[in-house]
């Protein structure tokens, strides 16, 4: 009952921190509102929520990756895979060895392969933060997919460092050699179970639909249930299960594009799991604040126990350790990027945003629920029965540069993104007016087949002639519109007031519907359908004009 309770709290603070952010006049991150909510039901409330990273990381994780993985861009994710690669993989060792040697220098305290532990635990970004702090002044598209792309690799990279250095801190061994072959079984483990066992559901899938038809609430159940499957699988095997989830997410979206699944069931799974993802990243980042109390509880014993003069010198620590994470974030993006996508000639148009490129991208590094997770996995003891060094130090530090990064992310990209434009590669350009144009065209050429194949001594004849060449007009006038609209930005402004001018009547349609029903005039049934084929029709248009 306790537990019951304690999660509808949750839920109803996930709800009232976004009412907050909406209502307030002053553009607040939506994760620090989260968390500061965390703290303050941590403060008041009688129960004791202490995180077991296991269970985080299988309840939370697993499907955040895959629906990352299944809804980011593969034409961009493939086409921007050098950047990608760089910063979630070589960005990873980077940051690993130059921050594992400065904590060990700047805390004695902290021996070196527990330095290296922390080092590798704070590599992994959390692209769920950077997107909530920017919603405001979104971070160009192109620029996003790179971040996203770089969080999907990272955290696997980024967890296997941190394994490996605390197996080092466990037994006092280390090699190189065995390290890069694990990590390539580990990785590579994850990733083609991910692949597998995707494939083999979805193939068991179609064939079950074959036989009894396509059922919506059963098709999310299953998207539902892959990732844990996926995750689980890898676990036990002792391969990444992120990797695992991320891969069956990918997997996932390339068996849509075969698998042709209802519109009905598109629709309601995407509603799902906007819903799931909504209360999962609301509710992770509660849970790092209800850990907040606790922690700031244990500083003087940390203090007594490290050696550390006072909570100024622990905070200057934090400052110190969240400076040197941003300075080699940039050193290595300021490399990658040369290399990449400015290392050739007509790769980007415009270079002189690279300054501004830099540093969106440095400061968008913001640390998040992979290293609250990851560093409350440390082991309580050594192997011969003695605490594990500098436990609470460390976790302590890693609290404080999540919750550092995030409120100084949430100052700096705002400002930094603000008007800025990151052009999308010129194969990109004008791709969503061919495929529409090419798409009016097809249906065009179907309906033309059907009007030809309609006899004319049938009694509907008439009536489905009628029909036919009222499509084939619209589609025609569609295609005409998307002609005119490359070549001059008066049909652009006629197209936008046209949909505007759609939506108000759609809405007319469905205040008058309502007052129909609250007159007895119509019967729910009939109701219910009217409004939703009205929803339906504003929905598209509504994303139409955000596009």
């Amino acid at each position: 009952m306790q537990i019951i309770t304690m999660v509808l709290i949750l839920l109803l603070a996930v709800t009232v921190s976004s009412f907050i952010v909406r209502l307030s006049p002053v553009a607040l991150p939506l994760p620090l509102i989260q968390i500061a909510t965390g703290a303050i039901i941590a403060s008041f409330s009688p129960f004791d929520v202490s995180l077991d990273p296991s269970i985080f990381f299988l309840l939370f994780i697993p499907p955040l990756l895959f629906l990352d993985g299944w809804r980011i861009p593969k034409e961009a994710f493939f086409l921007d895979m050098k950047p990608i690669l760089m910063l979630a993989i070589g960005l990873v060792i980077f940051t690993v060895v130059g921050m594992g040697f400065l904590i060990d220098w700047l805390i004695p305290a902290i021996p070196l392969p527990v330095a290296f532990a922390l080092a590798a635990i704070l590599s992994p970004t959390d692209p769920v933060a950077v997107s909530a702090i920017a919603s405001k002044t979104p971070i160009p598209p192109r620029l996003m997919h790179i971040l996203e792309g770089e969080s999907l690799l990272n955290d696997a990279s980024g967890l296997v460092c941190f394994r490996f250095a605390v197996l080092a801190a466990l037994t006092g061994n280390f090699s190189l050699a065995k390290a890069s072959w694990t990590f390539m079984l580990v990785a590579g483990g994850g990733a083609l179970i991910g692949i597998v066992l995707t494939y083999t559901i979805n193939l068991a899938n179609r064939w079950l639909i074959r036989q009894t038809g396509e059922e919506p609430g059963v098709q999310i159940m299953i998207s539902l249930l892959i990732p844990f499957a996926a995750y689980l699988t890898a676990e036990h095997l002792n391969t990444s299960g992120i990797l695992a989830a991320v891969t069956a997410g990918v997997t996932m979206h390339y068996s849509d594009l075969t698998g042709h699944t209802l519109a009905a069931t598109r629709m309601q799974r995407r509603t799902v799991w906007d819903t799931v993802q909504m209360i999962l990243n609301g509710i992770m980042f509660m849970l790092l604040g209800l850990q907040l109390p606790r922690i700031l509880e244990s500083i003087e014993e940390i203090a007594i126990d490290t050696g550390i003069a006072s909570l100024a010198h622990l905070s200057a620590y934090i400052v110190c350790i969240t400076f040197a994470l941003t300075t080699l974030r940039l050193i290595w993006v300021w490399a990658s990027l040369k290399l990449t996508l400015f290392g050739k000639k007509g790769n980007v148009a415009d270079k002189k945003s690279f300054p501004r490129l830099l540093l969106v991208t440095a400061f968008a590094g913001v640390r998040g629920a992979i290293t609250l997770a990851g560093i409350l996995t440390l082991p309580l003891t050594m192997l011969d029965g003695t605490d594990f060094p500098a436990r609470d130090l460390v976790i302590f530090l890693a609290m404080g540069v999540i919750l550092l990064s995030l409120i100084v992310a949430s100052i700096a990209l705002p400002i930094l993104a603000a008007g800025f434009e990151f052009s999308e590669p010129v194969a990109q350009i004008n791709k969503e007016t061919v495929a529409r144009n090419a798409a009016a065209s097809a249906a065009i050429r179907r309906v033309e087949d059907l009007y030809r194949g309609i006899p004319n001594d049938q009694p509907e004849s008439l009536v489905q002639m009628e029909a036919a060449m009222h499509v084939i007009e619209l589609y025609r006038r569609r295609l005409a519109h998307g002609l005119r609209q490359n070549g001059s930005s008066h049909h652009i402004r006629e197209l936008d007031v046209e949909r505007q001018m759609r939506i108000e009547a759609l809405r007319a349609e469905r205040d008058q519907l309502y007052q129909l029903r609250l007159n007895r005039q119509l019967d729910d049934v009939l109701h219910r359908q009217l409004v939703h084929e009205i929803d339906l029709i504003e929905t598209a248009l509504t994303k139409q004009k955000q596009h």
